[in-house]
């Protein structure tokens, strides 16, 4: 079996592994992506926050996504019966991106991977990784080619960037439960036919099921007249409705008049997909001589669009610890990495889990805000969960004070 020697070896070629492989070519390390899809693929996680527009200019990225014409996003709407409140992302407490896009993730990771390969990372589709070995003095990696072949990779530090497919806590048994419920979602594309006018597609738009607090849909509008629908609660409510999952996600928007009538029109063209049981946790977030990015190590939820800010956050955070450990300083990667990473995760936290008991819903809906709060609320919108300047950053339990003044 050949044993191929890199610098570092990234399993999966989302926007994790397409950033760490942008910011560690900037480094000059010879970068290997292994990817077991053919790309473009589908994927979801469509609307991005402006704070991970940060690391794309870093990683040298930025005018490949910004001429690939996706759709201008610079905010976010809520809907809960007749009440309506829109959050504008550059009217915020955090300094940094006000805006952002909303993208079908196909041609998103397709264009963040190309660029990748032009900053001079090797990437190659199709090949599955199948075991790895990080006992030794540099991790070894067993990988399957499209034909079948097996060969083996070493490389100085790997990182597993592989998203839901999670390769590294699989293989070392590194996955633990998530203390988060278990949420499902049904979601499709379609092409949605909203009169113009009607519908600002400059945002995506967040509804609440007119009965059940704890059930919402997303609808992410594209550039190209289509949409992104899904629509996210306790697997017990999804299972109640019959049929397949197309009928069932429009049976359960035809309970909530305000999404049916803006989609009366939509053409149900894509079947519709499930999936269940998506939160995730790891034990630890590296080990010797790897790192878990993004989804790999935590998944919370879809609800404020985290997962790609979080992908791109922890490519940042790796790449800024190579690189020092390359300078052959000491890095701590305990201190240096997975806390700072899981600071921000905590943050976005508490906001899903006083979302789903309704106490974040009455923050946002609440009718005489102050603007002071207002910014600070759409930082974190807007994905600026490591601004601890900001005190729902620095003191999330800071939430549960404003709940109670909401509620009253």
């Amino acid at each position: 079996m050949k044993t191929e020697n890199v610098d570092i070896l990234i399993i999966g070629a989302g926007p994790a592994g397409s950033l760490a492989a942008g910011l560690l070519r900037k480094q000059g390390r010879r970068v290997l992506v292994i990817e077991k899809e053919q790309f473009p693929r589908f994927s979801i996680g469509e609307s991005l926050l402006p704070q991970s527009m940060e690391y794309i200019e870093a990683a040298g990225f930025l005018q490949d996504v910004v001429e690939a014409g996706f759709q201008y996003k610079n905010g976010a709407a809520f809907v809960r019966g007749d009440k309506h409140t829109n959050f504008d992302f550059r009217d915020k407490f955090s300094k940094g991106w006000g805006t952002t896009y909303q993208v079908q993730r196909a041609d998103f990771d397709h264009v963040l991977i190309r660029a990748a390969e032009k900053a001079g990372a090797e990437v190659r589709f199709q090949h599955q990784v199948v075991a790895v070995e990080v006992s030794g003095e540099k991790p070894l990696v067993q990988v399957v080619s499209p034909d079948k072949e097996i060969y083996q990779v070493s490389a100085q530090f790997l990182l597993d960037a592989s998203g839901f497919g999670r390769v590294l806590p699989r293989l070392l048994d590194l996955e633990t439960p998530s203390a988060f419920p278990v949420r499902g979602a049904y979601f499709t594309h379609i092409e949605d036919h909203v009169a113009v006018g009607t519908f600002d597609r400059n945002k995506i738009l967040i509804t609440v099921h007119p009965e059940h607090v704890d059930v919402w849909f997303w609808t992410i509008p594209f550039s190209n007249g289509r949409c992104s629908v899904g629509v996210v609660a306790a697997s017990e409510f999804l299972d109640q409705f019959p049929g397949t999952e197309t009928q069932r996600l429009q049976a359960i928007i035809a309970q909530t008049p305000t999404l049916a009538t803006l989609l009366e029109k939509a053409v149900w063209d894509t079947p519709a997909r499930k999936l269940v049981g998506y939160a995730a946790n790891v034990k630890s977030l590296h080990g010797k001589g790897f790192a878990l990015l993004g989804n790999a190590g935590e998944f919370l939820d879809p609800v404020f669009s985290s997962g790609v800010t979080i992908a791109v956050k922890s490519a940042s955070l790796a790449a800024a610890a190579i690189e020092r450990a390359f300078r052959g300083e000491p890095v701590d990667w305990q201190l240096e990495y997975a806390d700072p990473l899981r600071a921000g995760v905590d943050a976005f936290r508490s906001f899903v889990e006083s979302w789903y008991s309704g106490g974040f819903q009455d923050v946002i809906f609440y009718p005489d805000q102050s603007p002071e709060v207002r910014k600070m609320i759409t930082a974190i919108l807007a994905g600026y969960a490591w601004d601890v300047r900001n005190p729902y950053v620095a003191q999330p339990q800071r939430l549960k004070t404003l709940e109670q003044v909401c509620a009253a």
